[in-house]
């Protein structure tokens, strides 16, 4: 399966994580994402993101409209864009990089075979 990676800007400027990271909820609970979770990754060793948001998308044109939107709310409230998008071609999994804030759009199946929130269980995880 070939992912396809998108780089949308050159060079990721400061991004104040609390409004990005409530930007973003509030865009995935907008277009009614299922499922919504941040796992904060700040107190874990070795990682070098703040937070992974994850949600779950219930189509392919749901998960595409789920990233379209993210990706117009945060440039509408803060001028920011994603460093990278990933998997907008099979949109099975869906990466938006915001440098320090990675938001996962999944469809179900995908979301559960991957089991993020298992995998970094360690990490505090709200649910929204």
């Amino acid at each position: 399966m070939a992912v396809s990676r998108k780089k949308v800007s050159e060079k990721p400027e400061p991004i104040i994580n609390q409004n990005i990271k409530d930007i973003i909820i509030q865009a995935l609970m907008e277009k009614m994402g299922h499922d919504i979770v941040d796992i904060d990754m700040r107190n874990m060793d070795n990682v070098i993101f703040d937070d992974f948001i994850v949600c779950t998308a219930t189509s392919k044109p749901h998960a595409e409209t789920l990233c379209d939107f993210v990706q117009e709310l945060v440039w509408k409230e803060s001028h920011q864009k994603p460093y990278f998008i990933e998997g907008l071609e099979n949109k099975e999994w869906i990466i938006l990089d915001f440098f320090n804030i990675i938001v996962h759009i999944f469809l179900p199946e995908t979301r559960e075979f991957y089991n993020l929130e298992n995998l970094w269980s360690d990490a505090e995880i709200s649910r929204f």
